[in-house]
């Protein structure tokens, strides 16, 4: 007999090598991630019109400036890290010598 309340869904393929399978290998799951940072950004834009800021620096006045720096700046970072390991990536057996 099965469980009603049980999904049933397709269990995932597990990773080349037999290794444990994450929540975050499934690409769905990850884009729920990004639909829900969007979400909470797009939201932090709305707020921006229903109060007022005391801002330290003028660009902060900015319309939708936490909701923009919110999302942007982590894309910004990864794409900065990603250069950086190209510059400091060394081989596998760099320090074998």
């Amino acid at each position: 007999m099965s469980d009603p309340h049980h999904d049933h869904h397709p269990s995932p393929v597990p990773p080349e090598g037999g290794g444990k399978y994450y929540w975050l290998d499934d690409k769905t799951n990850r884009a729920k991630i990004l639909w829900v940072l969007v979400a909470v950004c797009a939201g932090l834009i709305i707020a921006d019109l229903f109060y007022h800021k005391h801002v330290v620096y003028d660009f902060e006045n900015w319309f939708g400036f936490y909701g923009l720096f919110g999302f942007f700046l982590p894309v910004v970072l990864v794409l900065l890290a990603q250069a950086l390991r190209k510059i400091l990536m060394r081989d596998e057996d760099y320090y074998d010598h």
